[in-house]
C-alpha cells in the first residue's frame, strides 16, 4: 500500500491523509485510517504549513510638530450605502493643523488609489515630511513604500494593535462618524462622495492650533 499511497500523494500534493484514505477506499482497498496515518508520517507526506510571521515594530514616537505639512495621518473608515453596498473612505489629516485634507470614498481603496489621492493633494499643497499610518496592506505594499521613497516622504508605522499611536486620525474618525456617517443616509457611492466632500477641510479637532 505504500507505493499506492505515495503515488496518490504525488498526484494530489495538497491532500491530507484523510482524503488519501478516502481515495484508497474508492480504489477498493478497505484501509484503516490509523494505518494510513502511520504510513503517511513514515513517508514524510505531511503538508508543510508556513507559519505566519508576526510583525514587530518599535513604538512610534510622537512627533513634535511646529508647522503644517510636517506630518499627515492617514487611515480608513468603513460604512455602507442604503442598498447594503460596502464602502471605505480614506481620510488624510494634517497632524499639526488637524485639518482634514481629503476624504476619498470608494468600494475598494488599494495602494494605487491611495497614491493617486496623495498626488492630487501634492498639486495644491505639496507633500509632508512624514506620513503616519497603521500596518494595513495598502500602506505596507511595495508600491506605496516605493512611491514614498521616490518622493522623499518618510513613513511612520504605528505598532499593531496600538491605534493610540495615531491618535489624531482616531480622534478625527470619532467626529467624522458622529457628524457624517451616523447622521447621513447614503443612497449610493456617488451620494456618499458628495456628502463626504462637503466635510473635507471643515472638520478639525478642538485642540487644533489657532
Amino acid at each position: 500500500m505504500k507505493e499506492q499511497l505515495s503515488e496518490l500523494a504525488r498526484k494530489h500534493p495538497r491532500y491530507g491523509y484523510r482524503r488519501l484514505t478516502a481515495l484508497l477506499n474508492r480504489l477498493g482497498q478497505a484501509v484503516n485510517p490509523k494505518r494510513v496515518w502511520r504510513l503517511y508520517r513514515e513517508l514524510g507526506l505531511g503538508l508543510r504549513r508556513c507559519r505566519r510571521r508576526k510583525l514587530h515594530r518599535t513604538a512610534a514616537q510622537t512627533a513634535r510638530l511646529s508647522a503644517a505639512n510636517e506630518e499627515w495621518a492617514m487611515d480608513f473608515v468603513s460604512d455602507a450605502t442604503a442598498s447594503g453596498q460596502r464602502l471605505r473612505a480614506l481620510t488624510i489629516v494634517d497632524s499639526y493643523t488637524r485639518e482634514c485634507l481629503e476624504i476619498r470614498a470608494a468600494t475598494s481603496l488599494g495602494s494605487a488609489r491611495v497614491i493617486a489621492a496623495l498626488e492630487q493633494l501634492a498639486e495644491t499643497r505639496g507633500l509632508p515630511s512624514t506620513i503616519r499610518v497603521d500596518n494595513g496592506p495598502e500602506f505596507t505594499s511595495r508600491q506605496f513604500r516605493a512611491w514614498c521613497g521616490q518622493k522623499g516622504v518618510g513613513i511612520v508605522y504605528i505598532q499593531p494593535g496600538k491605534p493610540t499611536q495615531n491618535a489624531i486620525i482616531e480622534s478625527f474618525h470619532a467626529r467624522f462618524r458622529d457628524e457624517c456617517l451616523n447622521a447621513n443616509w447614503f443612497w449610493n457611492l456617488t451620494d456618499a462622495r458628495l456628502k463626504n466632500c462637503t466635510l473635507a477641510g471643515t472638520l478639525q479637532s478642538p485642540s487644533a492650533p489657532q
